[in-house]
């Protein structure tokens, strides 16, 4: 552990704080269809979608109407997805002749773009054409993040309306996160991205001669492009197999600094957004503040057990820190902290393999995504998911001071409550149940390249990343079989859309109440109390329903790697 390093560390940290808040005021007006500096450019574009579509942009829907239009919107990107997959071969922009890919492998990519999980079981470089990356995967990146945003911005206006039926248009709130907020940003993000060396060609792959005269492929493509949206949009799903880690998809330490920051500043922006919609910018100040309390300890294990190693590597003379699978040109530091961003903000894009992580540092990107990805989060997926732990936190607040428990002027009640359980309960179901299912299934357990503590946690990590919608791998397990494409598939539906269904449940629910003012039996939930008890229920809760089974892999595997064991 060094100066710098803590130092990137703090200054990763300012950066997001102070974009906070303009690019909360930015999105606040585009949600609210105010004028924004590029509605000049783009209002004529949003108007002509509209009427191209048949959407009237002044028509609120009912909560279970902006989620049957949601779920709808999905059965189409999955259609448009799996069609591309299967007919690759005879479609065009697909210079080195990729076939159609399988059946399952298919159908489990398609539910991972849609679920905005992008897990990928495939290289992309060898499997896909640039037609299948651009139109099937770049297109949903940007629709399923425009999709989580929407979904967040209806909830918050549950909490922020009074005695309404509505929570806003899906068609319309869509259309505006695509065109002001996701497009824009990522065609400079983009150029920003091609200037520090990534390749953004149509043209065929490029042919070399190696030094010892052979031959060699080196694969280029639309790479620019997909990796902006990859990453402002908490996707993860990258134009190559090595994701974040091959040089053309991370060419320079800059570009990796931009990547990390492009994660965060969305789902942090939201935070503000929730603030300024209900009338009260310290709320959205104080959730980014338990996110912060969050992630900052979850750098600091991480980063600590990354730099000191273990006693194993130690006795071979392996001094400095755990190097294993890390890009030397990021270094531990920029390796642990990309790591923690990724699992904590829903995006699977990796720059150092997690599989090479020490136990205990392995250990924290498996409690961030088993919280539910909460630390800021997917864009849209992170302000919602913590939402649901604040009502829960302000529930146990309400049984202490002996009232009914109230959030900026809603009362939560036992509809609230329930729907709140069912989304975060729903999470450990999946990836404790597969991961239960997977280590006795014969075929499973074939797939499984280690034993001992380091394979089960290679399992539980692959279920717990499906139902998290986050994307990233554990490695040393062998992904693409019949058992996993479906199982991995179910993981990722449910970890999406049994989470989003309650959740929009809560905003009509809330939407429908009257406003309460406070008084002094109200709950504060702007200070350091109300911070501490949200981060204190989101661990309770955490340690009853996740982190018993979480434990069990990486810290028996520390102490044995203590003892000079390795599995």
């Amino acid at each position: 552990m060094t100066m710098v390093g803590w130092f990137q560390i703090i200054l990763f940290c300012v950066i997001i704080v102070a974009v906070t808040k303009p690019l909360g005021w930015y999105m606040t007006r585009v949600f609210g269809g105010e004028r924004t500096f590029l509605s000049p450019v783009l209002r004529p574009i949003e108007a002509g979608i509209y009427r191209i579509s048949g959407v009237d942009e002044k028509r609120e829907q009912h909560w279970l109407t902006y989620t049957v239009a949601m779920l709808l919107f999905h059965v189409g990107g999955f259609l448009i997805i799996y069609g591309v997959m299967r007919l690759q071969a005879v479609l065009p922009f697909n210079p080195a002749g990729q076939g159609a890919v399988a059946e399952d492998l298919s159908f489990n990519t398609a539910v991972s773009f849609i679920t905005n999980t992008n897990w990928q079981n495939y290289g992309g470089e060898s499997t896909l054409s640039y037609l299948t990356q651009m139109v099937g995967l770049t297109h949903q990146n940007f629709l399923s993040a425009a999709t989580g945003i929407a979904l967040a911005v209806a909830l918050i206006r549950g909490f922020s309306r009074a005695s309404m039926r509505t929570v806003g248009n899906f068609w319309v709130d869509v259309t505006r996160c695509t065109l002001y907020v996701l497009l824009p940003i990522c065609v400079v993000y983009a150029l920003f991205l091609v200037w520090q060396g990534m390749p953004q060609t149509l043209g065929d792959y490029v042919e070399a001669t190696t030094l010892e005269g052979a031959k060699q492929t080196i694969a280029v493509g639309p790479v620019a492009s997909q990796v902006a949206i990859k990453m402002l949009g908490t996707n993860g799903g990258g134009f190559f197999n090595a994701n974040a880690a091959h040089p053309f998809e991370n060419p320079t330490a800059l570009s990796n600094f931009v990547q990390m920051l492009s994660i965060f500043v969305l789902g942090a922006a939201m935070t503000n957004v929730f603030g300024r919609m209900v009338g009260n910018q310290r709320q959205g100040w104080a959730i980014l503040a338990v996110m912060g309390v969050l992630f900052v300890a979850g750098v600091a294990v991480t980063y600590w057990a990354e730099a000191n190693g273990t006693s194993t590597l130690q006795a071979l003379g392996l001094t400095g820190g755990n190097m294993e699978g890390k890009e030397v040109r990021f270094g531990i530091v920029a390796s642990s902290l990309f790591a923690v961003i990724t699992t904590a903000a829903s995006c699977g894009a990796v720059n150092a393999m997690h599989d090479s992580f020490t136990a205990l540092g392995g250990m924290i990107p498996l409690i961030n995504m088993q919280l539910g990805e909460i630390i800021v989060g997917g864009v849209g997926a992170g302000l919602y998911g913590m939402l649901l732990f604040v009502v829960l936190a302000i529930f146990v607040a309400g049984l202490m001071v002996g009232r009914t428990p109230e959030y900026v002027g809603k009362k939560i009640e036992a509809r609230e409550v329930k729907m709140a359980m069912l989304a975060i309960l729903v999470l450990p179901l999946m990836y404790l149940g597969w991961t239960a299912v997977a280590v006795v299934f014969p075929p499973a357990v074939a797939s499984m390249a280690n034993a001992g503590p380091h394979g089960f946690t290679e399992v539980l990590y692959a279920f717990t990343s499906a139902t998290g919608n986050n994307g990233s791998a554990f490695a040393g397990l062998t992904g693409n079989t019949f058992f996993y494409n479906l199982t991995l598939a179910s993981a990722m539906f449910v970890g999406r859309f049994f989470m989003i269904v309650p959740a929009m449940a809560i905003a009509g629910s809330l939407a429908a109440k009257k406003s309460i003012p406070p008084s002094a039996g109200t709950f504060p939930t702007t200070g350091g109390l109300f911070v501490g008890l949200v981060v204190g229920v989101i661990l309770i809760i955490g340690g009853l329903t996740f982190f018993p089974a979480l434990a069990l892999g990486p810290i028996v595997e520390h102490l044995a790697m203590s003892a000079g064991q390795v599995f």
